[in-house]
């Protein structure tokens, strides 16, 4: 995955003081590195944002936690045409017709599995085609 050089520092200095979160950022970052490897990542100040020719996905913090959301977890925003139907999916919105941003909340490293990683390439399909 193509990363800038002062990568590792941005990561550390975005979840600072928050070293539960580093950990499942790290566990997602190592399966996405290898089921994207043409992929490049960028450190924001809101989010992670992860490229092919477009932006696909994106980690980020909660900013509003809501009453049922777990204390520790980060937020894996997904690009697709279609809602994603999942007890997994924290909110979805459709920002324009036929693109859906789909919020999944990750709060334990078991849930960045197969499903996850499908979602996560229908995203980068989704990314590829548009124009």
């Amino acid at each position: 995955m193509k990363m800038p050089g002062h990568y590792e520092a941005d990561v550390l200095f975005f979840f600072s003081g928050r070293p539960l979160e580093l950990e499942l950022y790290e566990t997602l970052f190592r399966r996405m590195e290898e089921t994207f490897p043409d992929a490049s990542v960028k450190v924001q100040k809101s989010q992670i944002s992860f490229y092919g020719r477009h932006l696909f996905s994106a980690v980020s913090l909660p900013l509003r936690r809501r009453k049922n959301w777990p204390e520790h977890c980060i937020v894996v925003t997904i690009g697709l045409s279609r809602p994603l139907e999942s007890p997994c999916t924290a909110v979805s919105v459709e920002p324009y017709p036929g693109r859906w941003t789909n919020h999944v909340l990750v709060s334990e490293e078991a849930q960045v599995d197969a499903e996850l990683l499908e979602w996560l390439k229908e995203a980068w399909v989704f990314a590829e085609s548009k124009r």
